[in-house]
């Protein structure tokens, strides 16, 4: 049984196979890390563009108000 024990566990992955999937979860850190910095940058261009709008909109109220007939 001890035998059998021990032939079971020096039948483990090999170094390849080790090297192998390393590499595969490594790609999908890299992939995962991709993906949240790719929300990360839309979430900052909507953030930006949120802004920008409410810049224009303030211009056009101070427009607006530098326009406006004297009483």
């Amino acid at each position: 049984m001890i035998a059998g024990m021990m032939s079971f566990v020096a039948c483990g992955p090999s170094a390849e196979e080790q090297a192998a999937e390393q590499a595969r979860l490594d790609s999908l850190t890299a992939d995962s890390i991709a993906q949240v910095e790719a929300a990360a940058a839309a979430e900052q261009t909507i953030v930006n563009d949120s802004i920008a709008q409410v810049k224009v909109a303030e211009q056009a109220k101070a427009d607006s108000i530098a326009n406006a007939p004297k009483r």
